[in-house]
């Protein structure tokens, strides 16, 4: 499955001048919303990523996304894994797990986000899953920014990667683009302004 085509035959990879969660910059973003409003193809891809984490042999009672972002591609996850599906979000700029939504003592939990970069919403979302009583067995994404290894990697995750090296992160594809602080990036430097295309903040 080519799922860099699929993202150019979807409008999702985009080219410009795009600021990033994390205040970089970039040349490239990946819109994995244009993706996944195909629901055929969100099922597609789901089915991919359910079969590598399920040749890796664990044992999932339930998938669990941050939101907003990661909803849908964790819904289809747990479809394609014939598990539980549940969601986590911010309050007040704080990531929780709430709308009656319970964890059992033990549970094992595997966070699924559309794209990961650094890892960051996906691991508060798994901190508080942890508090709740969970066991976290494994992280999943559609697309991997290429700062953390993901499962038949050969190379280690950068050191901005916020998972946990001793914990699987599974994803179809690693898109690795160039990113550039503020002060470094090159549009900047030519009058260039920088476009914020993603849900947080807009």
């Amino acid at each position: 499955m080519n799922i860099e085509q699929i993202y150019k035959d979807a409008n999702a990879l985009l080219e410009g001048h795009f600021l990033l969660s994390s205040g970089s910059h970039s040349r490239f973003y990946l819109q994995s919303a244009k993706v996944l409003e195909d629901p055929k193809v969100a099922q597609k891809l789901a089915i991919a990523l359910a079969k590598q984490i399920k040749q890796y042999g664990l044992k999932i009672d339930t998938v669990c996304s941050p939101a907003l972002g990661g909803v849908l591609a964790g819904y289809e996850l747990a479809r394609a894994l014939g598990t539980r599906f549940i969601f986590a979000e911010r309050v007040n700029k704080k990531m929780t797990i709430r709308r009656g939504f319970e964890i059992q003592e033990g549970e094992n939990i595997l966070i699924c986000e559309d794209i990961i970069t650094t890892g960051g919403s996906a691991l508060e979302a798994s901190s508080v899953a942890l508090e709740m009583g969970a066991n976290i067995v494994g992280f999943a994404a559609l697309a991997n920014r290429g700062f953390c290894s993901k499962v038949g990697d050969t190379h280690q995750g950068k050191p901005t990667c916020k998972l946990p090296n001793d914990i699987p992160f599974f994803a179809l594809e690693n898109f690795e683009f160039e990113i550039y602080e503020p002060k470094d990036c090159p549009m900047c430097k030519v009058g260039d302004k920088a476009y914020k295309p993603g849900s947080r903040g807009n």
